[in-house]
């Protein structure tokens, strides 16, 4: 019984007297291996790699881009969130956060929000907003 695992490699579960394992290179040939018979009741697990990666990837993290980078807000956004900067994602995350807490969704239609002062400032004073109009409505919050 064979399974394929990461980095071309093949694992093989080998019982009893005898078992094979295989490689998918050419340097490794097929062998057959013979235990003794005090390991004939336990199963033995062996493991043999093709090829290792050339080189490890460095662990270092990548700079945010797009809606994950932090870009400056309006001061009526900055009102709300208490912040100058932030990520569009995190924004979106603390006014949904906020609409939760002053429990501000319509309680008949969960999808509709009731805005209060501070949300209507954001939300272009509207009294209901859609929860799919929400991202809409931030974009001119956003300054580029």
């Amino acid at each position: 019984m064979a399974m394929s695992l990461s980095c071309s490699c093949w694992s093989t579960v080998m019982s009893a007297d005898i078992a094979i394992t295989r490689s998918t290179s050419s340097l490794s040939p097929l062998s057959r291996v013979s235990f003794p018979s005090s390991v004939s009741s336990r199963a033995v697990r062996s493991v043999t790699c093709a090829a290792a990666s050339s080189s490890p990837t460095p662990a270092t993290p990548r700079k945010p881009r797009g809606i994950t980078k932090p870009k400056p807000i309006s001061p009526a956004m900055q009102e709300l969130l208490g912040v100058t900067e932030i990520p569009r994602t995190q924004a979106l995350k603390q006014i949904w956060a906020y609409i939760k807490e002053h429990n501000l969704q319509d309680p008949e239609n969960k999808k509709i929000i009731v805005c209060d002062e501070k949300l209507k400032k954001i939300f272009a004073g509207k009294e209901r907003v859609g929860f799919l109009e929400i991202s809409g409505l931030l974009n001119p919050h956003f300054i580029k």
